[in-house]
């Protein structure tokens, strides 16, 4: 029984959010596919040919460091949601200080996207709840810490558009289940350069909505 008087605290139910449920997307220009499917990975702190990120913005990811030590720049990042906020400022013109000249003279339809189970991440993943970068940002290392993260982050962002999950070292494309393209002539263009490539057969899929800019 509770004494007269008194108040029980009400527990905080988070989110249920199960990353090992769910899907981890890359976004990249068209133009760099080719290397990154003859490479047979992803990259991290790989220079593209198309590169959309100002030399401000990698100076400030290599300049910031996770929980386990190592600089953000030494990941391969991901969003959870195919309308990241980064890749959605993208959509909407690339006008911020984070962004190249190059992604400013871009379309959202000159994109695809990369899609990998989280399942098929590892455990050396680590979840940011928002900019790796940003001084706020807090971190969760593998599925567990990174699944608190998320869960926690999913308080004031349900649709996880901010979350960043950082893969160290490399990604292979081998564990590309999905490359989203904006229309059918992309999707012709991507299967022709898979073909042209030699990688293993991959899905791809016309998915329109992840290459229009959000509403305001």
């Amino acid at each position: 029984m509770r004494a007269a008087g008194t108040r029980s605290t009400p527990v905080e139910t988070l989110p249920d959010v199960n990353l090992a449920t769910m899907r981890a997307h890359h976004w990249t220009h068209i133009d760099n596919l080719e290397s990154i499917l003859r490479d047979g990975e992803l990259r991290a702190g790989a220079r593209p040919e198309l590169d959309v990120s100002s030399p401000e913005r990698r100076e400030s990811r290599a300049a910031a460091a996770v929980p386990t030590g190592e600089s953000v720049s030494d990941f391969v990042p991901f969003a959870l949601s195919p309308d990241a906020a980064t890749w959605d400022e993208v959509r909407h013109g690339a006008d911020g200080p984070g962004w190249s000249a190059a992604a400013r003279g871009t379309r959202p339809t000159d994109f695809v996207v990369l899609v990998v189970p989280v399942a098929a991440l590892g455990e050396d993943f680590v979840v940011a709840d928002g900019e790796a970068a940003g001084a706020l940002t807090r971190f969760g290392t593998g599925p567990v810490e990174g699944g608190a993260t998320a869960r926690r982050a999913a308080i004031a962002d349900p649709a996880l558009a901010n979350i960043e999950v950082l893969v160290p070292g490399v990604v292979a494309v081998s564990s590309v289940t999905l490359i989203g393209v904006p229309n059918d002539r992309m999707r012709d263009r991507v299967r022709e350069l898979l073909v042209t490539v030699g990688v293993a057969a991959v899905r791809v899929a016309v998915y329109p909505p992840w290459f229009k800019p959000s509403e305001a």
